[in-house]
């Protein structure tokens, strides 16, 4: 897979410098590449406890985006999944490390205890005051003899920093570090491999499966479960979860492992809140990632007061979103005006079957819009539809079905609020023109027409333009001669549009030529498989 990276050598160097140089100047790293690769706080004085984390790359911002007050003051820095070396971390420790000593915080990896324990070991032997505390906060597997450190450890950081940060002495601060390791907990969901630089992505995780309890490394999960949606995914997660929580305040730090996008983190946030157990929250946010791993994870601390207050201190790092109280969806009511009218219902069996019958073609169309779609767009035309389609039937309880003067704008009116960009304005604009021309005593036909000029002047497109005009107009033009003439014309008209070589209207118009050559427009071919579809309807 192609990747934004240059020479897989100078990879996690190129990184480091790219880092240093947005900080302003308040990080800087030490003269050591390419085996020493230690990130550091310019403003460091060593009058107080200095923190230093790290490992492997490929989990930034982890750990040198967390460099700063209140947090780590060095990071040193291995290769994408391997530890650094003893002494990358001991040039990290006798850089930073001053008389009240530093605290080094290690995640329960073979790699990384080895080599920050041996350099510990060389720091204290030349006099310098090293405690060490290691995270193991993966509840994957819970009678593993090993669990891993994963996302927890940010918790961690950031209430040893703020310690650190206030001055207290190391005793203090490793205490605090050690009774925070005792209580987090921490598990991940993934539904895709990570892709490590020059190697090729393993395909491990099948169609409907998600895997559960995986590492930060790209190795396996504990299981392959499968795989219903954002809450049954927080469910699963939460019920490993529980039992490390306690009463009174509880955090959770929603952890993005890297290419989850921003939506499904804020649906997984809602599952995460809907269960009730989170009173504070970090995140959602990437902070300890698995390269571009699409997964997600979640550590729970059950915190005390001053918890609470070591991670709600403020530090200047963008990459710690901060520390916020879990609260309920505030809602208010529209703003005069706004508030929809409610059409007063009536029944007719023919329009209801009708309606009926156009919402199941659409929602039957889904995927074969979606794919005409992703020629020429984003690729959700047929989900667009599709989802307008279920909202109408759902509500034709309420619809006045007998009085087409009222239909049209309320047909209108819906479909405004349930598709989304311009395809419901443009349906909001066609419907109410309809029904103004429905009250003036204009027939179906003639009402359609209006509709459909209304559209034409306000959105500009017109035959030939390659929009669903193409097949709506003939069709309408057609309809006075019986449904299978407009069906026939409809048809007709998707089909030219598929040898239209430049789009004049619609998101088409900045798409290449070649990219929708052959292809007919998706929301002509919508149209058109209405119009067929309420033919066979009526022959049968």
């Amino acid at each position: 897979m192609a990747q934004f990276v240059n020479a897989r050598d100078d990879l996690v160097k190129e990184a480091i410098d790219g880092l240093l140089a947005c900080s302003g100047g308040k990080l800087a790293r030490l003269d050591g590449y390419p085996h020493i690769k230690v990130v550091y706080r310019t403003d460091w004085d060593r009058s107080k406890v200095a923190l230093i984390s790290g490992g492997g790359s490929g989990h930034e911002p982890a750990h040198a985006g967390f460099v700063g007050p209140g947090m780590l003051t060095a990071a040193v820095c291995g290769e994408v999944f391997a530890s650094p070396s003893v002494e990358a971390v001991l040039a990290g420790i006798l850089a930073v490390t001053g008389e009240p000593g530093c605290l080094l915080i290690v995640k329960n990896y073979t790699g990384d205890r080895l080599n920050f324990g041996l350099a510990a070991e060389r720091a204290r032997a030349v006099g310098r005051n090293v405690e060490m505390v290691v995270v193991d906060d993966d509840v994957a597997l819970p009678d593993l003899p090993q669990p891993r450190g994963v996302a927890g450890t940010l918790f961690v950081h950031k209430i040893a920093g703020a310690l650190a940060e206030r001055g207290k002495p190391l005793e203090d601060v490793a205490a605090a570090a050690r009774r925070v390791i005792g209580n987090v907990a921490s598990i991940g969901k993934s539904l895709d491999t990570c892709t490590i630089p020059g190697s090729p992505k393993e395909d491990r995780i099948p169609t409907g499966k998600a895997e559960l309890g995986l590492g930060i490394h790209g190795e396996p999960g504990v299981e392959q479960v499968d795989f219903g949606g954002a809450a049954q995914a927080m469910e699963i997660m939460l019920a490993k979860l529980r039992p490390h929580m306690k009463d009174g305040p509880c955090v959770a730090l929603m952890n993005n492992l890297g290419s989850t996008t921003t939506l499904e983190m804020s649906v997984l946030t809602h599952a995460l809140a809907q269960a009730g157990v989170i009173t504070h929250i970090v995140g959602p946010a990437p902070m300890m990632t698995s390269l571009d791993m699409h997964g997600f994870s979640v550590s729970v601390l059950p915190a005390t007061a001053a918890d609470l207050d070591a991670l709600a201190e403020p530090v200047p790092m963008a990459a710690w979103p901060g520390l916020r109280e879990m609260t309920s969806p505030k809602v208010t009511l529209l703003p005069d005006g706004l508030t929809p009218i409610e059409p007063i219902p009536s029944r007719n069996a023919r329009t209801r079957a009708i309606i009926e019958r156009v919402a199941d073609l659409l929602i039957g169309a889904e995927s074969r819009l979606n794919e005409l779609d992703a020629k020429s767009g984003d690729g959700d035309t047929g989900s667009t539809l599709a989802t307008a389609a279920h909202s109408l039937k759902s509500r034709l309880d309420r619809m006045p079905l007998a009085d087409l003067t009222q239909l049209f704008p309320a047909l209108g009116n819906e479909l405004s609020q349930t598709m989304g960009g311009s395809s419901g304005v443009i349906l909001a604009i066609y419907f109410n023109a309809a029904g103004d021309a429905c009250a003036g005593g204009a027939p179906v036909e003639t009402a359609l027409r209006e509709g459909l000029k209304r559209v034409s002047e306000v959105g500009g497109a017109q035959v030939g333009d390659r929009t669903m005009v193409d097949a709506l107009a003939p069709a309408l033009e057609a309809l006075e001669h019986g449904i299978d003439a407009a069906a026939k014309a409809a048809r007709a008209g998707a089909n030219a549009t598929a040898s239209i070589q430049k789009a004049k209207a619609g998101r088409a118009v900045y798409v290449p030529s070649e990219n929708i050559r052959g292809h007919n427009d998706p929301g002509a071919e919508a149209v058109a498989i209405l119009f067929e579809g309420l033919e066979e309807a009526m022959e049968s």
